[in-house]
Parts: C-alpha cells; sequence; structure tokens
C-alpha cells in the first residue's frame, strides 16, 4: 500500500482483539507520533502507554471518576468496560509550554496530530485503531490518575489492536460543498 493509498482508506476499527502491536510495531507507531508538525520544536505531548494489567487500572481509574459524581450503575458497568475494547490504548495528552511564538492551540493541534500519525501508522502496518475521547478525556480526576497537569489536556485515547472482523470499505466523502477559493 503506498502512502496516498493509505490516506484515501484508512478507516477506524471499532472492534480490535489480540494481538496488539508488538513492541517494534510499537516503536515505529511512536515514532510516527513524532514526526508531526512541531512548531518551535517543543514536542507539546506525552504518550502514557496502558497494557496488560494497566487496562484494569485504566478501568478503575474511570470507574472512580464517575462514581464521584454519582452516576448510576449502568454508566459505571460502561466505564469499566471501556479499556477493554482492545489490548493496548495510547493516551495521548499535552505537555504545554509558555511560549511567545507557539500558542497553546498550536500546540494541542500539534498533540492532535500525534494521534492521527499514530493511526495512520498502525493502519499501515496491519493493525486497526479508532480514536476515542467522550467526557473522561476532560475529567480532571482522570487526569490527576494519569499524572497530567490540570493546564493540560487528554487529546486522545488511541485503541489499538487487530480488527475483530472485516469492515466494508466506507465510500470517500465529498470535499466539494466543503471548499472555497479567494
Amino acid at each position: 500500500m503506498d502512502s496516498i493509498e493509505l490516506l484515501l482508506t484508512r478507516q477506524s476499527s471499532p472492534q480490535l482483539v489480540a494481538p496488539a502491536p508488538d513492541n517494534t510495531a510499537l516503536d515505529t507507531i511512536l515514532k510516527a507520533g513524532m514526526r508531526v508538525p512541531d512548531h518551535g520544536g517543543l514536542t507539546p505531548w506525552h504518550f502514557t502507554i496502558v497494557a496488560g494489567n494497566g487496562l484494569q487500572k485504566l478501568s478503575d481509574i474511570f470507574v472512580s471518576a464517575f462514581k464521584s459524581k454519582g452516576v448510576e450503575q449502568a454508566k459505571l458497568d460502561k466505564a469499566a468496560k471501556m479499556p477493554f475494547r482492545a489490548p493496548l490504548i495510547i493516551v495521548v495528552s499535552t505537555r504545554i509550554s509558555e511560549h511567545e511564538k507557539v500558542p497553546k492551540q498550536e500546540q494541542i493541534i500539534s498533540a492532535g496530530c500525534c494521534v492521527h500519525a499514530m493511526q495512520m501508522a498502525a493502519f499501515a502496518l496491519g493493525y486497526g485503531a479508532i480514536w476515542r475521547t467522550g467526557e473522561l478525556a476532560y475529567n480532571t480526576e482522570v487526569k490527576q490518575a494519569l499524572a497530567i497537569k490540570p493546564s493540560d489536556e487528554i487529546v486522545g485515547y488511541l485503541y489499538l489492536g487487530t480488527p475483530a472482523k472485516t469492515f466494508t470499505k466506507k465510500p470517500s466523502k465529498n470535499y466539494t460543498r466543503l471548499v472555497s477559493y479567494l
């Protein structure tokens, strides 16, 4: 698969099973994240790898965060299962630096580019991936449990594994109504 075919055919894989990317593939995926546009060379991101026993730890963090909000049992049960939707998760968070030429927004976008690049790398390596956020990406208790400063953000949970089934290729979206010329 060449790079254009990759860009035009990539799609999210919501149902992921083992095997997860091995250490060599994970190294490649993380290196892809490191190649994204980074104004000022600030590297304003951090990767937290969640696998094995870490999936249960993340599950406990999610449940605790919702319990403190007093949510109903059904939501707690769903939160407990979330990390087990894939055998490996990369939590991508920001590490914002004060910089006169690189505003916070650019640094957040750069961290988001990491998630995208890593998802594309996983797809190129034959793995499935899906980029998720949801309210637990914006939860202060989750951030604290993952040692993410209150001033930083979780830009995504990148779930990685082997697609549980083959999905039909999604049709390409038409871009013409989204383009204007000056």
